[in-house]
């Protein structure tokens, strides 16, 4: 079953906050920015009309007298709204003179209008609008407006002011129209963020389920590759299968070892046991005055040391097997190895005066090598062609070198043995035939030639006989 991670403090959810807070930051601050610069420019052209209006009247040095008389002010009625025209508390535009007390004037024969009476009102001191060359924001009757000032030549002072209100409500409808686009963004982002985040880690969710059935004990599982792999997830997903293959190797080698020792454990238990009964069978038979002639004496006496030397030897070989387990360090140094195959040869034929030997050993071949472990390697090799040949067998021992390794082959004519045997013909005390012998001989040959860092294989099929190749690295001999 796929776990699926959720909630706000899974990776999911924090990838997805996180986007969605930027967003939202971004859209906040374009907003702030636009919104800043739409009202700059706006209030510029409002700011700029009322200038223009107010350097047209201060630069023409008129009176309020003339202000009033004028007729030529019908165009200054027509573009200013004046308020004969507009009696509305808050008209766009508002036009009134008042005196340096900031009172309202009575102009073009109308009295001040409740729109002129506010805006002279908001303003508390006409001296000093007028004498401020930017526009002053103003509130008359709760309507915001944008005015300035100019002084007549006679002295009142005329108060121009434009209201702003429709810049307002654009600024609002703006912020709002922001804030609805905004908000669909955001909820457009958290939906793509999540199905893409989701769909990024289904490999990490895979990799979860993996872990989860390999703890419960299925170590063949891996992680699969994803249809659409990023460069680092698919690197994690092979990392992590090398890793999992080395820990399913390292478990699989360790309950091998442990089966291989358990099985050593009960085969040397039973091996040593032979021995010691037949011993411990001899002594009771002499200790109960049973062997009463001395021919009996004897052969018990007889049984006894041969049973004590079997069991001399296997010692001896489990011994050697357990310091090769260690990985010894040997002693290498110039080594001929065609010598100690001459040698081997020399042993057989004086074990085994009938038997045929054959030796292709000829000259000096120096390797580099521990002399003692390849004497044990021949002679265990010869001892397992002596023990399980009959005595009559040709036998074939060889040396050469070729593709910059070194050969030693120790090939008989004997019944030779069955597939199946020849699969297990390297295991710790295993006997194929009559059963004669340890079955620790090539086991060994199998330790010593691997500390060499060599190899060893057997050629053999019934009746055809048993050959075993030796296969040693060629290293510069020392002293050579």
């Amino acid at each position: 079953m796929r776990r699926r991670c959720g909630g706000i403090h899974s990776l999911r959810g924090k990838l997805t906050l996180t986007n969605v807070a930027l967003l939202a930051l971004g859209i906040v601050v374009a907003t702030a920015v636009s919104l800043m610069g739409m009202r700059h420019y706006l209030l510029g052209q409002v700011d700029a009309e009322l200038t223009k209006m107010r350097d047209s009247l201060g630069s023409s040095g008129l009176t309020l007298r003339q202000v009033d008389s004028l007729s030529v002010l019908g165009v200054v009625r027509d573009r200013i709204a004046p308020t004969g025209r507009d009696d509305r508390p808050t008209p766009d535009s508002i036009f009134t003179a008042v005196d340096g007390r900031g009172t309202a004037l009575t102009l073009f024969g109308i009295k001040p209008t409740e729109a002129q009476r506010g805006l002279a009102d908001a303003v508390d001191d006409p001296r000093a609008l007028a004498a401020d060359p930017d526009p002053h924001d103003v509130s008359v009757h709760g309507t915001a407006y944008r005015v300035t000032a100019t002084r007549l030549a006679d002295g009142p002072y005329i108060l121009l002011a434009t209201s702003t209100e429709g810049l307002h409500r654009g600024m609002a409808k703006a912020v709002g129209l922001d804030l609805a686009v905004g908000t669909l963004l955001l909820a457009l982002l958290a939906c793509l963020t999540m199905f893409s985040v989701r769909r990024r880690m289904r490999p990490l969710e895979d990799m979860v389920e993996t872990s989860s059935a390999i703890a419960e004990g299925d170590l063949t599982r891996r992680v699969p590759s994803s249809r659409e792999p990023t460069q680092e997830v698919e690197q994690l997903r092979l990392a992590l299968n090398s890793m999992l293959q080395q820990v399913e190797s390292a478990y699989r080698t360790r309950e091998r070892s442990a089966a291989q020792l358990r099985r050593f454990v009960a085969d040397a238990s039973h091996e040593l046991r032979t021995p010691l009964a037949a011993i411990r069978g001899y002594l009771q038979l002499y200790d109960k005055g049973m062997l009463v002639e001395a021919a009996e004496r004897k052969r018990a006496w007889d049984r006894v040391n041969a049973e004590a030397d079997r069991m001399g030897r296997l010692v001896d070989e489990l011994l050697t097997l357990a310091r090769l387990d260690q990985r010894p360090e040997l002693r290498f140094r110039s080594v001929d190895l065609s010598r100690l195959v001459r040698d081997a040869a020399e042993d057989l034929r004086a074990q085994q005066p009938e038997r045929p030997v054959t030796v292709a050993a000829d000259g000096a071949l120096l390797v580099s090598a521990d002399e003692s472990g390849l004497r044990q390697v021949l002679g265990n090799l010869v001892a397992n062609v002596r023990t399980h040949t009959p005595a009559d067998v040709p036998v074939r021992l060889g040396v050469e070198r070729a593709d910059g390794v070194v050969r030693l082959c120790v090939a008989d004519e004997g019944p030779g043995l069955a597939e199946e045997d020849a699969v297990r013909v390297f295991d710790r005390f295993f006997r194929a035939g009559s059963g004669a012998g340890s079955g620790l001989g090539l086991a060994i040959v199998q330790g010593v030639v691997r500390a060499h860092g060599g190899e060893v294989a057997v050629c053999t099929a019934p009746g055809v006989g048993l050959a075993v190749t030796v296969t040693l690295p060629v290293r510069v001999p020392v002293g050579s």
